[in-house]
């Protein structure tokens, strides 16, 4: 660290750029008299005297008047240092409490600057994750939030990932880390989302390289977060290609997030697994049953290859029952007969 970094680093306790410049000054001089510091530090005497006070105050100095003339002792870092660890640590009640009383409102948006604390951000974002993450960043960089996403996957998070700036026939380490995983070997926006609630946008460039001038926004609002949804399903997934998918989990099992069944029905399909299913919610376009009880007969769903979708986002299961047969999707549907809560899955014996 340089002087300027060290003083910048000081000035943030309150030391103006003169106090911080006379007592680092003072840390090479060691004990000295007034006029030495002054003569070293280009200032008056009066003013290392008036410093010195100010210094001592803050636990930096110690003034000895005792002696003619009067000198003053840096004292040693690690007691300046546990001085101001005491200081921060004596904040902490007045502001856990005044942030208790003023907690920020769920609609918020904000704008970081730093490649380092985009990252430390979406480790954040993802440790909070209790559904379900999409997340698209360079493969370079998925080391940086690795842990939190395996972390993630074993409390049960559907991770749906996309790596770029890689091929698909690369030697990738991205076991344990999602539920599915693409590569696009094309640039693109570091886009995640959390429970379609919170999430952070951000240029590629900002998280692949230090020195970028770009911004990145966190976002924390309800509405938003579908359409960055869509966004990433509907425009970056479908082109990349597929590079690792999770086995199917042991039946039975139940669902809150619709999507997750879909993608468990897929896997099943795929493995030759056929299921029946019983659907809790209710009819979009009619009065009727709020479950539904039956046979999975067709998946509609663009999460695995090939896809079969007949618009980008459509995730929906297809459902025979006794009664007659009802296209399911998930929370909002609107152009399936049945609107889903959970969703639980055995396999046909």
């Amino acid at each position: 660290m340089d002087d300027r970094e060290l003083a910048d680093l000081l000035e943030q306790f309150g030391l103006s750029e003169k106090v911080v410049d006379t007592y680092l000054t003072l840390l090479e001089l060691g004990e000295a008299k007034a006029s030495q510091i002054a003569d070293a530090a280009g200032v008056s005497k009066r003013y290392v005297y008036s410093v010195s006070n100010e210094l001592e105050e803050r636990g930096f100095v110690e003034v000895n008047d005792h002696v003619v003339p009067t000198t003053i002792r840096p004292l040693p870092p690690l007691e300046v240092i546990e001085s101001l660890s005491e200081s921060v640590e004596s904040m902490r009640p007045a502001l856990e409490e005044r942030y208790t009383a003023t907690a920020r409102d769920e609609d918020r948006f904000e704008v970081i600057k730093s490649r380092v604390t985009v990252l430390k951000r979406i480790a954040e974002l993802i440790e909070r994750a209790e559904s379900e993450i999409t997340l698209s960043l360079p493969y370079d960089v998925l080391d940086e939030v690795a842990d939190e996403l395996r972390t993630a996957r074993e409390r049960g998070v559907l991770i749906s990932l996309v790596v770029s700036g890689v091929e698909p026939h690369d030697d990738l380490e991205v076991d344990g880390v999602a539920s599915l995983v693409r590569v696009w070997h094309e640039p693109m926006p570091m886009m995640l989302t959390v429970d379609a609630r919170t999430g952070l946008i951000a240029p590629g460039e900002m998280v692949a390289r230090s020195n970028s001038e770009s911004q990145a926004i966190v976002f924390a609002q309800p509405h938003l977060g579908p359409v960055i949804v869509g966004s990433f399903f509907g425009n970056y997934w479908p082109m990349a290609a597929e590079a690792y998918t999770v086995e199917p989990d042991p039946l039975p099992t139940t669902y809150h997030n619709f999507r997750h069944a879909v993608l468990q029905a897929a896997l099943c399909r795929r493995a030759g697994i056929d299921l029946t299913v019983t659907v809790s919610g209710r009819m979009v376009h009619t009065s009727g049953p709020t479950e539904l009880n039956g046979r999975v007969v067709d998946i509609r769903q663009g999460l695995l290859e090939p896809a079969n979708n007949s618009f980008p986002v459509e995730n929906a299961l297809v459902v025979e029952t006794e009664d007659g047969t009802y296209s399911v999707g998930g929370p909002g549907a609107f152009v399936e007969d049945f609107e889903a809560d959970t969703v639980r899955f055995e396999s046909v014996e």
